[in-house]
């Protein structure tokens, strides 16, 4: 009697920093994937990060990545800038692609990376990996079977503080640096998600929104900002982010019948360990604890959401579809021109006839 083999996507890492050694422990305890191969701009840093991460092969540029056959799906760990470049040269190399967020500075090279996968006829996602975790989908059962009767209002802030230092990618404005871009993303993404649960889909966008902000008089960066969305049927929502300024990582979801508290929404648990949501019913005090066992990690999952599209043969993973790609893009692109901020591939150079 045989037996099948079990699907195991076959990874590489493009780029070894701090996310790409997070990815690579959640793919170690994957069921789906496992990495074979990790590249970066030199050998030294490709060998170092291997070994570290027990991946067998390791490339000195990642264009030697990219042509490496044993690799079928890659991982665009870079900063934010060198997202379309190696995006797009990934999905033309016939690689699936799992790209960091934000997948692209501006709407427009979404868009060029979305006409790529579809000419390639690959796999792409952007990595929202909290969309991925069980708490997420418990959190969007909630919204659905009316735990708090019908959602009013969201408020959601992903912030922290780091030393100003315009060298590094959060302070420098060339790397793509400042809050919206590296993490404002993500309460607005949780904002558009809870709003499409309340109306029954996936995702919804915003019908308008208005944010004010604080750039940083050297190098132009957003040092933190506050937006304010509406969505379909009187939704409304809160949004902060900045990397300038200490504050709560958390998400609060008001109803006309109660609230619930998301004390650790974005980052949920990147190892296999219990978390909650705390469930306010009516005016009551003290909430309902809800408890959320995860079996696996939060990058495991991620992997595994991407792996289980690709051996469906799927082109786009449900928790994030390229249509809630591409909207959350425009309205960060949106909340980026409300607060004045803008980068060089906002405007491209047009050559002369």
């Amino acid at each position: 009697m045989s037996t099948s083999t079990p699907f195991r996507l076959s990874w590489g890492i493009l780029a070894t920093g701090r996310i790409a050694a997070a990815f690579a422990r959640g793919v170690a305890g994957s069921r789906t994937g496992r990495v074979v191969a990790a590249g970066s701009r030199s050998r030294a840093s490709a060998e170092r990060f291997a070994a570290e991460h027990r991946i067998p092969n390791a490339h000195g540029s990642y264009e030697s990545l990219l042509a490496d056959p044993e690799v079928q799906a890659v991982y665009i760990a870079t900063p934010h800038p060198q997202h379309v470049e190696w995006t797009i040269r990934a999905l033309e190399a016939g690689k699936h692609v799992l790209c960091e967020k934000p997948i692209g500075i501006n709407e427009s090279e979404t868009r060029r990376m979305l006409d790529a996968a579809r000419a390639a006829d690959v796999t792409l996602m952007e990595a929202w990996m909290y969309r991925c975790h069980p708490l997420t989908e418990r959190l969007v059962q909630l919204i659905r079977q009316g735990a708090i009767g019908r959602l009013r209002h969201v408020q959601a802030s992903f912030s922290y503080h780091e030393p100003f230092n315009p060298q590094s990618r959060t302070w420098n404005h060339a790397l793509g640096g400042g809050a919206i871009l590296d993490v404002g993303g993500y309460p607005l993404s949780y904002a558009r998600l809870l709003a499409g649960a309340a109306h029954g889909q996936p995702f919804l966008d915003p019908e308008s929104l208005t944010a004010v902000g604080d750039l940083h008089p050297e190098t132009g960066i957003d040092v933190h900002t506050a937006a304010v969305a509406r969505f379909a049927g009187g939704i409304t929502a809160e949004l902060f982010t900045g990397v300038g300024v200490h504050q709560e990582q958390v998400v609060r979801i008001y109803g006309t019948e109660g609230w619930i508290r998301v004390a650790t929404p974005f980052v949920v648990a990147p190892q296999p360990e219990p978390t909650h949501l705390y469930l306010y019913r009516g005016s009551e005090p003290v909430p309902e604890a809800i408890a959320v066992v995860p079996d696996r990690g939060l990058y495991a999952y991620e992997a595994d959401a991407f792996g289980e599209a690709v051996q469906r043969g799927a082109r786009e993973v449900p928790v994030c579809t390229w249509a809630d790609t591409l909207g959350n893009m425009h309205w960060l692109d949106v909340w980026r021109a409300q607060i004045g901020l803008s980068y060089s591939a906002d405007h491209p150079a047009v050559s002369a006839d």
